[in-house]
């Protein structure tokens, strides 16, 4: 009897959560155009004023020798540069407008461009967090057990390669410890970091051994991809210079991330703050494809703005939502792949980081985003990573992509024969066609 109560019990037991199974999505809806195509034009011109008679400092000896090569105006001792528009609209038409990915394991590779929809773990945050421990700041076990988590949450494709920042390791080495984990702990694709040519060759190195490769059929199969980002306004700093390159050289995606947010980092005026971005953007594409022409990259769109009380960064707002919109066209005006976010500003799990991830991911898929980066686990402006918002937000992540399948209209789907075994005034819950249909008509959060 004992044994029939235990079988009964197990049988009880939760088999884990609902998932939908791990497949590439792709976005069958037409981009939200928030702005005209002359709008689009306009801070398209805005932004090439900006990089031709403003310029922006480009703090790297040896891509201040690319740029001088290739004829843009560079003042070696104060590192400033302005770039003509010409060059800037010839270097970035060797951009591809997509590109694959591929891991260790082959059938993870992901494609970026057209239509194609991928989601990537948080990256970044100097702190983690759980209900059991509270909010601390990350070690490599939170990494590994960050990793393990977005392993198991199928609508993942993506790791980013630190999604919190291993502080108990030594900053010279824990870029490895962490391609490592990367490696094996998942089999998706993984971001590495750009924060030097070091640390970008060394990853590219590691996925070569563990996709048993060369360099050059990884020029041709690419695997690695990293994010460079802009300090904003106006400034690319030398780690970050010298990541693009590295990445470049390798032929190994770019995202090209300009970090604007409005009154602080960037005019408080949406429209300029985008220009800003656009010129940021452009600057850092342009070198890339000067360094390689041909070398796959991203346009990242980050603006948002900041709470004018505090200066404290604010996602999720309307502001950033109309930025994701825009960024997205402004990403197509140019024929690249498109990265947004999933960010949040709240400091817990709450109805703030629900609204606040709702608004960011309807701006980012309806902006024609092929990289949702921060898809899940983004909390406090990026100042930490949180298990359980990574959990909510995989679940949202589902919501979205069951919402980016097709409605089938067929005779079958219309219906009309359960209609009229129905009648006016019955149920449907007993007919057949309910019947052969229910265990998996509607999403289950």
């Amino acid at each position: 009897m004992a044994r029939v109560t235990s079988r009964r019990r197990a049988r009880r037991q939760p088999a884990g959560p609902v998932q939908l199974p791990w497949r590439r999505l792709r976005n069958p809806y037409k981009p939200i155009e928030v702005l005209s195509a002359d709008q689009i034009e306009a801070i398209h011109e805005a932004s090439l004023r900006v990089l031709e008679e403003l310029g922006i400092d480009i703090w790297s000896d040896t891509a201040l020798e690319v740029l001088a090569r290739a004829g843009a105006d560079v003042d070696r001792e104060g590192r400033h540069v302005r770039l003509d528009r010409g060059l800037v609209a010839e270097s970035i038409a060797h951009a591809p407008a997509e590109f694959t990915l591929t891991p260790r394991n082959p059938a993870r590779a992901i494609t970026m461009g057209g239509d194609h929809v991928n989601f990537g773990l948080v990256g970044g945050p100097a702190h983690s967090t759980d209900l059991d421990r509270g909010r601390r700041s990350g070690v490599f076990a939170d990494t590994c057990d960050l990793i393990r988590l977005s392993q198991c949450l199928e609508v993942l494709h993506l790791v980013g390669g630190g999604p919190v920042a291993p502080t108990d390791l030594p900053v010279a080495t824990r870029h490895l410890e962490t391609c490592r984990a990367c490696i094996t702990l998942t089999d998706k694709v993984w971001q590495s970091t750009a924060f030097g040519s070091i640390r970008v060759d060394d990853a590219i190195d590691m996925l070569c051994i563990a996709r048993r490769t060369s360099r050059e059929r990884l020029a041709r199969e690419p695997g690695a991809i990293g994010n460079v980002n802009c300090n904003s306004p106006l400034r690319y700093d030398e780690p970050m210079l010298e990541g693009l390159m590295a990445l470049a050289r390798a032929r190994q995606p770019v995202i090209v991330t300009p970090f604007t947010l409005a009154g602080a980092m960037s005019p408080v005026t949406l429209a300029g703050a985008l220009a800003q971005q656009n010129a940021e953007a452009l600057a850092g594409i342009a070198l890339a494809q000067l360094v390689n022409p041909g070398t796959p990259v991203m346009y990242g769109g980050f603006t948002s703005n900041v709470d004018m009380k505090t200066g404290a960064p604010a996602f999720g707002t309307p502001e950033y939502m109309k930025a994701a919109l825009v960024g997205g066209q402004l990403a197509r005006r140019y024929g690249i792949p498109y990265r947004s976010s999933n960010a949040c500003a709240a400091n817990a799990v709450d109805s703030q980081s629900g609204y606040e991830s709702v608004f960011s991911l309807w701006g980012a898929i309806m902006g024609g985003a092929n990289l949702v980066m921060h898809g899940a686990g983004w909390m406090e402006g990026g100042l930490h990573a949180s298990v359980e918002k990574m959990v909510v937000d995989a679940d949202l992540l589902q919501m979205v992509a069951a919402f980016l399948d097709p409605v089938i209209v067929d005779d079958a789907t219309m219906a009309v024969e359960a209609i009229a075994e129905v009648g006016p005034g019955g149920h449907f819950f007993g007919v057949q066609h309910t019947q052969d249909r229910y265990r998996d008509a509607f999403f289950r959060p």
